[in-house]
C-alpha cells in the first residue's frame, strides 16, 4: 500500500509541474494529498493482481503438498544410520617379543600378508627338542617290534624243545619203571636158579665124595670116577653163575632204579624248562606291552611336533583378510602377551546400519531399494539394498535391555537396526573414502 501511494505521489507531482496550478487545482491537489497519505483501500486492480497471486500460491502449495504426500507415502527416510564393516582385531597367540613389524598405519595389506614378527628362536628349539623326542619314540617301537620277534621265535622253540623234553621224560620214566619191574621179576628167577644149582651142587658133591671113596677102594673104574668130578665141578661153576645171576638181578634193580629217579630229575627239568618257555611268552607279552606303550608315545611326540609346529608359526603374525591396517599399538622390541591387540584390520566390505523407527517398517521389506547419502560427500548420493531387518530392537541388545514390567512405564518408540548394502556400481571410486562410523541418512523406496 505505500508503494501505491508514492507512486501516486509522484504521478501527480509530474502533472503539477507541466500544467499551470489554479487556485481551485491547487485546493483540490492538496485535498487529494491529504486522501493519499491517509489509509485507503486497494484498487480494483490490486485486489485482482492479489487474488491472483493467493490462488497461485494455493495452487502451487497443494502440489507440493500433494508431491510430498506421494513421497513421504512411498518412501522412509532416517537420519540415525551408520556405516558398519567387519573390524578384526589382530592380536598375539603366544608370549614373545617383537622383531619386526612390517606394515604402517592406514597401510592396504592382503590376506596372508605377514603383519608383524615375534622373536622365533625360542619355539625353533622347542621344534627341535619334539622332533629328537618323536625319533626316540620310534627307534623304542622298532626296538619293541624287534624283541616281539625274537622272544616270539624263541619262546615258540623253547616251548617246543621243553615239551619235547617233557615228553621224553615221561617216557623214560615208564620205561624205567617197566625195566624195575622186569629186574624186581629177574631177581626171584635168579634165586630159584641159585637154589637149584646148589641143590645140584650139594648132590654132585655127594656123588664125587662117594665116587671118590670108591675110586680109592678101587671099586669103581677111573671113568666114572671122572664123571663124578665132572658133574661136580659142572655144579660148582652153575652155583657161581647163579650167585653171579642174583648179583646182576640186584644190580640191575638198583640200575633201573636209579635209571627211574634219572628220568623222574629229568621230567622236573623239562618240566622247568616248559615253565621257562611260557616265561618267554609272557617275555613277548611285556615286548608287545612295550611296544604299545611306545605307539603312544610316538602318538603323543607328534602331538607335541605339531604343537611345536602351531607354536612356531604363530610367530609370524599374519593379516586373516583383504583391508587397511587401524590402530595400530605394536612396536620392536615389545613382549606381547596372548591375546594382546596389536592391530585392528578393517575390511573393505562396508554398509550401512539405518535405525528406523518402529512406526516405519510396515513396508520395509528385504530387497528394496535405498538412497544412501553420507554428511562427508554431501553432494553423492549412494544406491543400496535392504539386505535385513534386525531380529530385535537395538535397546534389547544394550548392555541393560529395558524391563518394562518394573517401575512405571513410559511407552517409547523404538528403533530397529535395518542393513542396507551399497551397490558396487555406486560407490565406484569411492571404496578406499567410505570408512566405518561415517554418519548417513538412509531413504527407502518402498515401490
Amino acid at each position: 500500500m505505500k508503494l501505491l501511494n508514492v507512486f501516486h505521489q509522484n504521478e501527480h507531482h509530474q502533472e503539477g509541474q507541466e500544467n499551470e496550478l489554479t487556485p481551485e487545482v491547487l485546493s483540490d491537489s492538496h485535498q487529494v494529498d491529504d486522501e493519499q497519505n491517509s489509509p485507503a483501500k486497494p484498487t480494483q486492480k490490486f485486489k485482482t493482481l492479489l487474488g491472483i497471486i493467493t490462488a497461485a500460491g494455493a495452487i502451487a502449495l497443494a502440489g507440493f503438498g500433494y508431491h510430498w504426500w506421494q513421497y513421504a507415502s512411498t518412501h522412509e527416510e532416517t537420519d540415525d544410520a551408520t556405516v558398519i564393516g567387519d573390524i578384526h582385531p589382530i592380536s598375539a597367540r603366544i608370549s614373545d617379543t617383537v622383531q619386526q613389524v612390517l606394515v604402517r598405519d592406514n597401510q592396504l595389506v592382503k590376506k596372508g600378508q605377514i603383519l608383524v614378527k615375534l622373536d622365533p628362536r625360542d619355539y625353533q628349539i622347542r621344534l627341535q627338542q619334539a622332533q629328537t623326542q618323536l625319533e626316540a619314540a620310534l627307534r623304542q617301537a622298532n626296538t619293541a617290534k624287534i624283541n616281539i620277534a625274537l622272544s616270539s621265535q624263541t619262546a615258540s622253540a623253547s616251548h617246543t624243545q621243553a615239551q619235547g623234553d617233557v615228553n621224553n621224560a615221561k617216557a623214560a620214566i615208564a620205561s624205567a619203571q617197566a625195566q624195575v619191574i622186569q629186574a624186581q621179576e629177574a631177581i626171584p628167577q635168579a634165586k630159584a636158579q641159585l637154589a637149584e644149582a646148589e641143590a645140584n651142587l650139594q648132590k654132585a658133591q655127594l656123588d664125587y665124595n662117594r665116587f671118590t671113596q670108591l675110586y680109592q677102594q678101587g671099586a669103581i673104574a677111573k671113568r666114572d670116577f671122572d664123571a663124578a668130578s665132572q658133574t661136580y665141578n659142572v655144579a660148582l661153576a652153575q652155583k657161581q653163575a647163579a650167585v653171579q645171576g642174583v648179583e646182576q638181578a640186584q644190580a640191575k634193580l638198583l640200575q633201573v632204579q636209579q635209571a627211574v629217579t634219572s628220568a623222574k630229575a629229568d621230567f622236573q627239568s623239562s618240566q622247568g624248562d616248559l615253565q621257562s618257555a611260557a616265561a618267554k611268552s609272557m617275555a613277548t607279552q611285556v615286548s608287545r606291552s612295550e611296544y604299545a606303550t611306545s605307539e603312544v608315545q610316538i602318538a603323543q611326540a607328534k602331538v607335541a611336533l605339531n604343537n611345536a609346529k602351531l607354536q612356531l608359526s604363530y610367530t609370524n603374525i599374519t593379516a586373516p583378510t583383504d583391508g587397511r591396517i587401524g590402530n595400530k599399538s605394536v612396536e620392536v622390541g615389545q613382549q606381547v602377551q596372548p591375546g594382546q591387540n596389536l592391530i585392528a584390520l578393517v575390511s573393505p566390505q562396508n554398509w550401512v546400519v539405518a535405525n528406523f523407527k518402529e512406526t516405519q517398517l510396515n513396508h520395509i521389506r528385504p530387497g528394496e531399494q535405498a538412497e544412501v547419502k553420507l554428511d562427508a560427500f554431501p553432494n553423492k548420493t549412494f544406491i543400496g539394498t535392504v539386505d535385513s531387518i534386525s531380529p530385535a530392537s537395538g535397546a534389547d541388545f544394550a548392555l541393560l535391555p529395558p524391563d518394562n514390567a518394573t517401575g512405571n512405564f513410559t511407552k517409547i518408540v523404538q528403533r530397529i537396526p535395518v542393513k542396507i548394502v551399497f551397490n558396487q556400481e555406486s560407490i565406484q571410486g569411492y571404496e578406499s573414502l567410505i570408512t566405518p562410523g561415517m554418519s548417513a541418512t538412509v531413504t527407502v523406496n518402498l515401490q
